[in-house]
């Protein structure tokens, strides 16, 4: 069965760069809405770009509206917020927790997105407990089918380059076999592969797809 429409939050960044390319020459999805900020010359048949403002969260509603999966890779870095603590919750959990309303609301049949390994609610860390906090607040909504994949260190080509995170994908792989699996990095490919085909199986209920189930991956 072909899926009429999904929709794509993050869709220029590296997981989400890969899920719209896959999707795109993927004959099992019919169309894809693609979210974004700012503007985005890519043009295919299959493809429609609505630029919104992520703080409306009517604006998402419709994002969303009629889309039978929506995918999420929204993030931001401590350097792009300037060290705004609020300003990173705000981008981190307020829009993914927007997404999964419009889901609940629209009855979207499944919501896919993007954590982080070792994301925590109960950690004295900032970025995992926030990151666990969405997790949980997601995962209480009790959609139809939600499924959270928590990778490490992101393994890939960005559209904008991140001086510290470069140095650690050149160093990190040198020294992964040492570390233990829910550490290892991850080829970015590997989740938008995985992301994508757990969409189109038949689960209901939450999920979390952790760094050691991704990276046995192919």
């Amino acid at each position: 069965m072909n899926v009429k429409q999904v929709t794509i939050f993050g869709g220029t960044g590296l997981i989400g760069g890969f899920i719209l390319k896959m999707i795109l020459n993927d004959n099992y999805f019919q169309k894809v809405i693609v979210v974004t900020r700012s503007f985005v010359s890519q043009k295919h048949n299959k493809m429609e770009i609505r630029q919104i403002d992520f703080s409306n969260s009517k604006e998402i509603e419709r994002s969303v509206e009629n889309s039978s999966i929506v995918f999420s890779s929204i993030g931001t870095t401590q350097s792009q917020v300037k060290g705004d603590k609020k300003a990173y919750r705000k981008i981190d959990f307020q829009i993914t927790h927007n997404i999964a309303l419009a889901c609940k609301l629209k009855q979207v049949e499944k919501f896919l997105f993007v954590s982080s390994a070792g994301a925590d609610s109960s950690s004295s860390n900032f970025y995992m407990n926030l990151k666990g906090e969405i997790d949980d607040v997601v995962s209480n909504l009790e959609l139809d089918s939600t499924i959270i994949f928590r990778p490490s260190l992101l393994l890939g080509k960005r559209n904008k380059f991140r001086f510290g995170e470069k140095i650690a994908q050149i160093l990190i792989p040198l020294f992964s076999f040492l570390m233990p699996k829910k550490l290892r990095p991850v080829q970015a490919r590997k989740v938008a592969k995985l992301m994508i085909e757990l969409s189109k199986l038949n689960q209901k209920g939450n999920r979390i797809v952790a760094n050691e189930e991704l990276i046995l991956r192919d």
